[in-house]
């Protein structure tokens, strides 16, 4: 996607220039963590920003290096990166946010919130997809899939949402070292996950391992009949909504 003249950005320590929109308003503010090859004009990151100027709430939407607007290829990111960038992201805001996570946001969520749970108000997680590169993508390639990451660096994984998505080998390997669900979880503050039980692409029994391995003084799951791993129509719009404000309320009043 190309850069407009009027997107502003951002430079991070370690010099990936991202693309980022920054709503005035309110704290805590809202940050929105994007998925695997979306970005920041996404449904939900749209419906979201118009949600927090009509409240008067701060709000934060940015796109990974390699993502949207921002520079980069894919191919060379990989979920540390995208980590790193989230935090830089941050670095825009003064005081606690609420982070919602969709789908790698939400493990990209629960990185920056275990990295720095001081800064961290509340959390809402759509979707998440927590350690997918071991548990989705490496448990499921097959002896030849194997063996073409390990020949070629690099490979090709079918995708429902358009082109095939480019798996390299530093993603999986990297990932790695971002794991979230093998010890506990600390959460020190509102947690609500929403996940879909038509969701192809996640298991609710991940949502089921992250509401088990979080310790959260306050944390909540809700499954969503018949919503798929998009969550993105009138009604799961209104439940994202809904979690935020609930966070909002939650961080507001404790426990």
């Amino acid at each position: 996607m190309t850069l407009s003249d009027d997107t502003p950005t951002l430079v991070t320590p370690q010099g990936r220039r991202i693309a980022y929109h920054l709503t005035d308003g309110t704290g805590p503010a809202v940050v929105f963590l994007g998925g695997l090859k979306s970005d920041m004009g996404g449904t939900k990151a749209v419906y979201l920003e118009d949600w927090a100027r009509k409240s008067g709430r701060a709000f934060l939407r940015f796109d990974y290096s390699g993502h949207g607007e921002s520079d980069g290829a894919f191919t060379d990111g990989a979920i540390g990166d995208w980590f790193e960038d989230a935090c830089a992201a941050l670095g825009l805001l003064a005081g606690p946010v609420v982070l919602v996570g969709s789908s790698m946001g939400g493990w990209i969520s629960l990185l920056v919130a275990r990295a720095m749970p001081a800064r961290v108000a509340g959390l809402v997680t759509i979707a998440a997809a927590p350690d997918f590169t071991e548990d989705s993508m490496w448990a499921g390639f097959d002896a030849d899939q194997r063996r073409t990451l390990a020949q070629d660096g690099q490979v090709a994984l079918p995708s429902d949402y358009g082109e095939p998505y480019i798996i390299t080998q530093r993603m999986i390997s990297e990932g790695r070292d971002r794991l979230v669900l093998r010890d506990p979880l600390a959460l020190p503050f509102p947690v609500r996950s929403l996940q879909g039980t038509a969701d192809a692409d996640v298991d609710m029994s991940v949502a089921l391992r992250l509401l088990d391995h979080g310790e959260s003084p306050d944390m909540r799951l809700t499954l969503v009949d018949g919503a798929d791993h998009r969550f993105s129509d009138d009604r799961c719009l209104k439940l994202i909504e809904t979690a935020i404000e609930d966070v909002l309320d939650a961080a507001r009043t404790g426990p």
